[in-house]
């Protein structure tokens, strides 16, 4: 017998358990069986999602209505065209081996069909799949066993059948004639059948499962056991079955996840920080004064919750989000000059040295001589502001340490390179993390352990990928949030448009024309790519196509034809991740005092550049770039007095679903709305990413979105448990929930992809 806990090789052999820690990091008995069904198919309906997302490797069951043999157009040669019909559509499958599938794959035949999403005209399609005939459903016959010579399938699908190595065995078929076959998520390498089988097999030598909540908790909600919710999920009579056992698993990864945050929480509570009163006449409030605007009033509100923490004797932990161009900046560094002032050092963490460099460049010219502590002639309340990333030279690393040491620099800004054991500061106050989806809690805890014996930093994270409320609540649940939503006066929303290059190529054209345009005016623009252009592919292609999809274009090709053609007449530089710091850091100033009029780049600038100068950004192949991503991006031009122009340009076919998407990005500057669009189209997990270490893993039958109520049941019930019991020792079984939501990479907070 098996528990939980147990390994899967003993269970399942060698090969197949390696394929599944491979495919999804499955590696125990719990991994497999919380590899929950993400639908069911019916003996009686064949059913399919209406419009799954394009390279999605899916599974469906679905009957035959039409076969024919037709000649390829393109190439020698014939295909074999199938029309399937499922309950709510039709789905079309292509074969390019005509002469092995033609006698099997025949009108009237049902079968199983996995492969991937290909979207042509705004519908979708198979090319290629496995595929699995199944026998028709037989009243009254709990069996079906046929010899494995009888099985008659294709592709990874038959390695159902040959699995077992007798070839004189036979097959059990039984669970196509279950009312509700289970679809598992696959891969082309680990299909859903296999899947499929492997839980049953695992069922079949399972222990008991132990119970780990209270039975008055379970009794209040009328939930199942987690024994009878494990197996029902996976082998469900009826479509209640479903929703009870989905009802039971959900609450568990809601509890999962708030449990961590409740005893985060907790311990933050009992941290101790250093209580940063505001100074009378001390550099923050001269900041305030030499500012040449006056701030929003959602700015000032901010400010003055950040403000009112930062007094307080116990650690602030408070995420600011905010448009792209909301001004999170000034209100970070208003909060940074206040514990200065009350004598202690700040450190700004970035996630790239072309930030960490934007940020020591933007705030000492905002602080103007304020920044110059130390200097002869500086104001008697001043301080000073220090780079440290991994990229300086050994002499200018050992000045900056030095500062940060000694207390010198009031404000030291870098990247990882801050959280190394090298580094040591005077009394360290508060840690500001910009764009913190890049850096996990671990990270954030060692710069944290920087501050003297007993004292904890206060915390300030930001970020200007939005989150919806109750998002924010519940996965941010050891952060206060504060939002900015209005734009600084004078900021003109950003217009942006889509061009279909394939179809419309003369429009290409017309995107170069207006950057010369732009220049020609004196101002710049971005090309952005998504990729580097060292001949890697931006995305995997499907071996059966009959048309190879073209390539997406990289940054060095795009940079050599812009160079070369429309844009020969202008500078035009090239920005990417893998040129050395020094070179990145020149091409990135050389833009920004306006001698290089177009930077052709990476996403190195989605976040936190700042050159006011730039109003026109062109996005090549933009279907590759995510919603919140795309949102980023745009944010970089028109953060000046003129009007910015993203120019996104896609071959993918108009009408389709990630046409679709881009026109909905265009159609809108609201970031809020966007995150709404990214979590419709796109998994929660994706999204939020490692919210949650685990999330894109652990919460697949919660919506974060949908199922507020059962997160605030779950957030209750965590509360009171780790009150009562801070560690666990008396809920063992809890604890042990806790240690799979931390199991892979600690807690982690919204990750875009």
């Amino acid at each position: 017998m098996a528990t939980l806990a147990d390994p899967l090789e003993p269970l399942l052999g060698k090969k197949t358990a390696e394929a599944l820690d491979e495919a999804f990091e499955i590696r125990n008995v719990e991994d497999l069986l919380r590899h929950y069904p993400h639908r069911y198919a019916s003996a009686g309906k064949e059913l399919a999602e209406k419009e799954p997302p394009e390279g999605e490797h899916i599974t469906i069951i679905a009957r035959v209505s039409s076969a024919a043999v037709v000649k390829m157009k393109n190439r020698p040669g014939q295909m074999l065209k199938v029309s399937l019909s499922t309950d709510t559509q039709t789905v079309d499958v292509t074969f390019f081996s005509p002469h092995k599938v033609r006698h099997v794959i025949k009108p009237g035949v049902r079968a199983m069909f996995s492969g991937t999403v290909k979207y042509f005209r705004g519908k979708w399609s198979l090319t290629h799949p496995s595929y699995l005939v199944l026998p028709e459903p037989r009243a009254g016959e709990e069996n079906t066993v046929v010899p494995l010579s009888s099985v008659k399938g294709a592709g990874d699908l038959a390695g159902l059948a040959r699995a077992n190595q007798d070839p004189g065995a036979e097959l059990d078929l039984s669970v196509f004639d279950r009312a509700l076959i289970p679809l598992y998520p696959a891969t082309r390498d680990v299909e859903s059948w296999t899947i499929m089988r492997c839980v049953r097999q695992v069922l079949d030598q399972l222990d008991p499962v132990p119970e780990p909540l209270p039975d008055n908790t379970r009794a209040e909600h009328g939930f199942l056991e987690l024994d009878e919710a494990l197996r029902t999920v996976h082998l469900p009579d009826t479509k209640d079955d479903i929703e009870r056992a989905q009802e039971r698993l959900r609450f568990d990864e809601a509890l999962s996840l708030q449990l961590v945050l409740a005893m985060r929480r907790r311990d933050n509570s009992e941290r101790v920080a250093p209580a940063c009163v505001p100074v009378r006449g001390g550099i923050a409030e001269q900041f305030e004064d030499m500012l040449p605007f006056t701030l929003t009033q959602g700015q000032q509100a901010v400010a003055a919750e950040i403000s009112d923490d930062l007094s307080r004797a116990r650690p602030m932990s408070r995420l600011l989000q905010g448009e792209v161009g909301s001004g999170k900046t000034i209100v970070a560094l208003r909060a940074m000059l206040q514990v200065v002032d009350a004598g202690y050092q700040c450190a700004l963490l970035a996630p790239t040295e072309v930030l960490a460099n934007q940020h020591a460049r933007s705030l000492r010219k905002m602080m103007g001589e304020l920044a110059t502590g130390g200097e002869l002639g500086s104001p008697e309340h001043s301080t000073r502001i220090t780079l440290l990333t991994g990229s300086l030279p050994v002499a200018a690393k050992r000045a900056a340490l030095l500062e940060a040491v000694t207390g010198d620099a009031g404000i030291v800004i870098g990247t990882h390179a801050l959280i190394q054991d090298t580094v040591e500061f005077f009394n360290l106050g508060m840690v500001v993390v910009d764009e913190q989806h890049r850096f996990g809690v671990e990270q954030r805890d060692q710069l944290r352990s920087r501050a003297r014996e007993g004292l904890s930093p206060h915390l300030l994270v930001m970020t200007a990928t939005p989150i919806p409320r109750t998002i924010a609540m519940t996965v941010l649940g050891d952060l206060e949030v504060s939002t900015l939503r209005e734009l600084p006066r004078g900021r003109t929303p950003i217009k942006s448009s889509v061009v279909p290059a394939k179809q419309k190529p003369q429009w290409v054209d017309r995107a170069w024309e207006r950057i010369r345009e732009d220049v020609a005016d004196g101002r710049q623009a971005y090309v952005v790519c998504s990729r580097i252009g060292d001949g890697e592919q931006a995305g995997g292609e499907d071996q059966f196509t009959e048309e190879k999809q073209p390539e997406t274009k990289s940054a060095v090709d795009v940079f050599e034809e812009l160079s070369a053609g429309p844009l020969a007449d202008l500078s035009v530089g090239l920005l990417h991740g893998r040129l050395p710091s020094e070179e990145k850091d020149l091409v990135m100033t050389a833009f920004n005092v306006g001698d290089i009029d177009v930077l052709v780049c990476t996403t190195v600038v989605e976040v936190g550049v700042d050159v006011p100068n730039a109003t026109v950004m062109v996005i090549v192949d933009a279907e590759r770039f995510g919603v919140s991503q795309l949102h980023q991006l745009r944010g970089r031009v028109g953060r000046g007095k003129h009007q910015g122009l993203c120019i996104l340009v896609t071959g993918s076919n108009p009408g389709g679903p990630a046409y679709e998407r881009l026109s909905a990005v265009a159609a809108t500057n609201d970031g809020f709305e966007l995150a709404q669009l990214d979590l419709a189209t796109r998994r929660e997990g994706d999204i939020l990413g490692a919210a949650q270490s685990g999330t894109t893993t652990n919460l697949r039958l919660l919506s974060l979105m949908l199922h507020s109520e059962i997160l605030e049941s779950a957030r209750e019930f965590a509360q009171s448990v780790v009150e009562a019991d801070p560690s666990l020792d008396e809920h063992p079984a809890l604890a042990s929930m806790v240690r799979a939501a931390l199991d892979s990479d600690r807690i982690e907070y919204l990750e875009k992809s």
